[in-house]
């Protein structure tokens, strides 16, 4: 693994830890939740509180915005790789 593959791991599992610590998942491990998987609807189950407040805990720790009008902010949060490709290009445009 290189260093950015070792880099995007990293951010996909601190991705995983904002969403169980900010919706208070107790009962779910970074392990549980698959990259690829939904996180609303069938997959991990969050509505739109959820998403509320993951954007609120996503943009503190990793100083990202998203617009709640936008559409492309639904598919930003359709998944963990969806999340990490978002905050990685943000961060690579330094915002």
């Amino acid at each position: 693994m290189n260093n950015i593959e070792a880099k995007y791991k990293d951010l996909k599992l601190q991705i995983k830890q904002c969403i169980i610590s900010s919706l208070e998942l107790e009962d779910i491990k970074p392990e549980n939740i698959i990259d690829s998987e939904p996180l609303f609807g069938t997959g991990l189950g969050l509505d739109s509180i959820d998403a509320l407040e993951l954007g609120v805990a996503l943009k503190k720790k990793f100083g990202v915005k998203f617009n709640a009008e936008s559409a492309e902010t639904k598919q930003h949060f359709a998944s963990v790789d969806a999340l990490a490709a978002y905050i990685s290009s943000e961060q690579a445009k330094g915002n």
